[in-house]
């Protein structure tokens, strides 16, 4: 298990709320592109491809932060 100090748990939990904040707006705006009649395939594509990057530091953070406990 990682022992985290206060202020490496800090850290991470803002990195983790300002992924999750991009990870919004990325949404957002892949809905908008997609919705649009002058939607660029490319940038649709290069912006999927960044949300799932930022989904997986979202994951790996969350498992930093909340690591399973087995009991």
């Amino acid at each position: 298990m990682l022992l985290l100090s206060k202020e490496q748990e800090a850290q991470f939990g803002l990195e983790l709320a300002t992924k999750r904040q991009e990870h919004a707006d990325l949404d957002a705006a892949i809905i908008t592109l997609t919705q649009s009649q002058f939607a660029d395939r490319m940038l649709i594509q290069r912006l999927k491809k960044r949300k799932l990057t930022l989904k997986d530091r979202i994951v790996q953070l969350e498992n930093i932060l909340l690591p399973d406990i087995i009991a």
